[in-house]
């Protein structure tokens, strides 16, 4: 009996493995961009940020296991929210399944938004959209916006992404 208990167990954790576990679909991770609408002087040091913060998401979605960063061609970005599909084209072009573009919208140096956007490629269908508002603009803020995001959203379990947002 508890042999049969054991297998049946075993056979029901099997079973509720995710689908993306045995073959996780490719990913291109798009450099995150500034929508920088402060009216205030452009800051180097956001530069910076942006490509740190990028190369974070893209080494903790990586490790996670839960997708397949490829390669993009250098620039990984080309002001994509000004062009809708020329992140889906630039990932076709990589050979990947879905797309993240992300963009941080500087409202002043207090109040920023980081938005990630998933889509599926060649369709563009939107997969999910997710923002985190943040105050401070530093290094520390930026970041504890993307581990969020990445935590509680781009990838989190179906009942941990219960919240709208």
């Amino acid at each position: 009996m508890w042999r049969r208990t054991t297998m049946l167990l075993l056979a029901g954790l099997a079973a509720a493995q995710p689908a993306w576990a045995a073959d996780p679909p490719s990913l291109a991770v798009f450099d995150l961009e500034l929508y920088d609408t402060s009216g205030e002087p452009a800051q180097p040091e956001q530069d910076a940020r942006l490509q740190k913060v990028t190369a974070e998401l893209r080494d903790r979605i990586s490790a996670s296991g839960r997708y397949k960063v490829v390669s993009l061609p250098a620039p990984a970005s080309a002001e994509l929210q000004r062009c809708d599909d020329c992140a889906i084209t630039k990932a076709t072009q990589s050979g990947a399944d879905l797309a993240l573009v992300g963009l941080v919208h500087k409202v002043s140096t207090l109040i920023l938004k980081m938005t990630l956007i998933l889509r599926e490629v060649p369709s563009g269908a939107v997969r999910g959209t997710w923002t985190a508002d943040f105050r401070g603009n530093t290094d520390e803020s930026w970041q504890r916006a993307a581990r969020w995001l990445l935590r509680n959203r781009v990838l989190a379990t179906p009942s941990q992404d219960a919240a709208p947002g």
